[in-house]
């Protein structure tokens, strides 16, 4: 398995999340920020607390909505860094 595959996902506070990866790293998350900087109409119903609580994990990404709508680079939250490739 791929060291950087999410393995688990639990939620803490806001729009925060505490990401497990397949080597056992843990990192809180704080998806807020992207939110605010990166806005757009199909992911700004993710910025809702319940929409935002729907994700789930397919294939070792943490995704939103039935056709992946909304997802992250694993290697970004591996390294908590959610605007890697959009600074």
């Amino acid at each position: 398995m791929n060291p950087y595959s999410v393995i688990g996902i639990e939620p803490c506070g806001d729009y925060k999340l505490r990401v497990t990866f397949a080597d056992g790293k843990i990192n809180v998350v704080d998806f807020e920020p992207y939110f605010i900087k990166r806005p757009h109409p199909q992911y700004n119903r993710y910025h809702d607390p319940a929409r935002f609580l729907d994700y789930k994990i397919e294939y070792g990404n943490l995704v939103w909505g039935e056709n992946w709508d909304l997802m992250f680079d694993p290697l970004n939250l591996y390294h908590n860094n959610l605007f890697k490739n959009f600074n």
